[in-house]
């Protein structure tokens, strides 16, 4: 592989040289159909688990008929059908991932554990202790294998951790932990073996730290010359092949001919694995394929109440009605949160859930967004869905990794879908400051894989949520906090969706058009009231992701002048998007400039009056005089 490299017929390398015997071993203790998650020097996974080499070489060459097809190079990739999960550069993400796996095995009543690498420098990561923790708290079988090989590409042991060893931290979960020789094939083998077999009849984590030597740079071009050549020198005495062979060679089980025999067989293999994978053309751009697969397809047939009765329902209780219905639709749907369980949720969405569905199903989480997040994704692999609450959807910066890096990319990667909806309860107006009103939507409205949808009114709010939880993608759902109490409408009783992706009126109108959504549907609907002599269309998207640019377009040539309005922060915001959009593909149709209307560019501020000021609800008045003038 290093020749290979040399010659640039393959990308990137991660040598695991000095480290292969954890790999394999681990690997070869664990049943098939039981997940891993490697890193970048695991080759020894992938070859154990009989990877054709002709797939793993068109995967680090870029071409179509490798894991990834060509979006991802060396093994940032994942394959179900050999229970391997695709690692982010990110490292700690997997952790939680695994303990999702986990938590899909305990809720099935399956006897199966998840395995899931990291190394030393991961667990300075935040994500190493919230996926611990979680996998300990709901006792999920997860073995966490740490490969301490001595550096985090330069750094070394001594200036990334201070404990003596990395396995005495699960005493601080209340996890039993141990270590042990990385370097012997069978010492790995024998203890992922018996705790596997251990956690599969009593689920529970494990965590395992493996003391190797990493022989090669973190990459090929890093080098190694930051290593003590003593240190190097003592620890090529430990080769795990060199020794393991000798050791065979000593008990007769192997032969200097059966050596020599394998070398050959192998290397024939690797070479006719090179001429099938360089027998493939290169890739030929797709431009519609690429766009079309950051998304799982879907069937998003509108459903219909089968009961025309109707209730008034408020905003919070359309949402409360909404993850009721859909429990009882899809019995592999799981509620995770912050205080959603007997609390109810602190706004009291999920008030009474537990009786009815039971704590599997309706899961309390500690403080830990990214590793909830990440068990989301894990089930999601295992066939389930989820719907995760962020308290406030300001908190969900302390996911954002995990929503941006891996449940957005990984259909687009490797075909994996995200099923999980994201519900961000939203916006100021109520004195909350500014951790708990900030407008969020903007910061995902970048991220391709995303759906982002945000309702304004009560029979939206129900259909949108059931539609957002039948979608397989990933959903990031915004309820504006103010709406919740302060709004209603009779809705059906029964269960419907509304479609995503298709903005609706909220009025007609032909003189000016406001497009706008969330709470600014309702400052919009103010301002016609309070100017009955100017005919105003109020365009309400509804879904900012995919984003409805045919009624779009349609509301402008109608009216000829546009108001963008949104509560979010004005630069930066979604309206700039809009403006844009309407400029390169309506331009003359305009009678007017697009003007935008937002928040100003400042925290949101906690006093009353300084709220008001902040938000931009006050100045659509002149904007609108200056349209209707001009």
């Amino acid at each position: 592989m290093l020749k290979l490299l040399r010659q640039g017929k393959i990308s990137k390398w991660f040598s695991g040289i000095g480290q292969e015997a954890i790999a394999v071993g681990a690997t070869l203790a664990m049943e098939e159909d039981e997940t891993i998650f490697p890193m970048h020097r695991n080759l020894g996974v992938f070859t154990s688990r009989n990877i054709p080499l002709e797939k793993l070489f068109k995967q680090w060459q870029g071409k179509l008929g490798g894991f990834t097809q060509g979006r991802d190079r060396s093994f940032h990739f994942g394959t179900n059908d050999y229970n391997i999960w695709g690692m982010i550069s990110h490292l700690g993400p997997q952790l939680s991932i695994a303990g999702g796996i986990g938590l899909a095995h305990k809720l099935a009543g399956e006897q199966k554990v998840a395995l899931a690498f990291t190394g030393e420098g991961g667990t300075s990561e935040g994500e190493f202790h919230e996926a611990l923790n979680v996998a300990a708290v709901w006792n999920l079988p997860v073995i966490f294998l740490i490969e301490n090989n001595g550096y985090g590409l330069s750094t070394p042991i001594a200036e990334q951790y201070a404990c003596k060893q990395l396995a005495d931290r699960g005493i601080g979960y209340g996890m039993e932990s141990v270590t042990i020789d990385g370097n012997n094939v069978l010492e790995v083998y024998e203890t992922i073996n018996k705790y596997a077999k251990s956690l599969r009849k009593k689920p529970r984590p494990i965590l395992i730290e493996a003391m190797t030597f990493r022989m090669r740079g973190h990459e090929e071009a890093s080098g190694t010359k930051y290593v003590p050549k003593k240190l190097m020198d003592a620890w090529a005495k430990k080769d795990p092949v060199i020794n393991y062979e000798n050791y065979l060679v000593k008990q007769k089980l192997l032969s200097d001919s059966d050596i020599e025999a394998l070398k050959a067989s192998i290397k024939n293999e690797i070479n006719e694995g090179l001429e099938l994978s360089y027998a493939e053309a290169d890739i030929q751009v797709n431009h519609d394929k690429e766009v079309a697969e950051i998304y799982k397809p879907h069937d998003a047939s509108t459903i219909d109440p089968k009961n025309p009765h109707k209730e008034k329902r408020r905003f919070v209780d359309a949402l409360h009605d909404s993850l009721k219905q859909s429990m009882e639709r899809h019995h592999n749907l799981i509620i995770m949160g912050q205080d959603v369980a007997d609390y109810g949720g602190v706004f009291k969405i999920t008030d009474g859930f537990t009786k009815l569905f039971g704590k599997d199903r309706v899961r309390n989480t500690p403080l830990c967004e990214s590793a909830i997040l990440g068990i989301g994704l894990g089930l999601a692999a295992k066939g389930y869905k989820s719907v995760i609450e962020m308290q406030f959807a300001d908190f969900v910066t302390c996911g954002f990794n995990q929503i941006v890096n891996n449940i957005a990319k990984i259909q687009y990667r490797w075909g994996q879908a995200s099923d999980i909806v994201v519900r961000m309860p939203t916006g100021g107006g109520v004195g909350a400051g500014p951790f708990h009103s900030q407008s969020t939507e903007a910061w995902f409205f970048h991220v391709p894989g995303l759906k982002i949808v945000y309702p304004s009114n009560t029979y939206d709010a129900k259909g949108l949520l059931n539609a957002s939880i039948e979608d397989p993608n990933p959903v990031m759902f915004f309820e504006h906090k103010a709406l919740y109490r302060s709004i209603s409408d009779e809705i059906p009783n029964d269960y419907y969706t509304c479609e995503i992706g298709k903005a609706a009126y909220a009025q007609q109108g032909e003189d000016i058009t406001i497009i706008t959504y969330g709470m600014g549907v309702h400052w919009a609907k103010e301002l016609s009231t309070n100017n009955p002599d100017v005919s105003i269309a109020i365009l309400d998207l509804r879904t900012l992701i995919p984003l409805d640019t045919e009624t779009i377009y349609e509301s402008v040539k109608a009216t000829g002048k546009v108001i963008v309005l949104h509560e979010d922060t004005l630069t930066g915001g979604i309206g700039g998007e809009i403006s844009a959009l309407i400029n390169e593909n309506c331009f003359e149709h305009l009678d007017a400039p697009v003007r935008r209307v937002a928040s100003l560019d400042t925290p949101v501020p906690f006093a009353k009056d300084l709220e008001r000021n902040f938000l931009g609800k006050d100045r659509l008045q002149g904007v609108l005089d200056e349209l209707v003038g001009y």
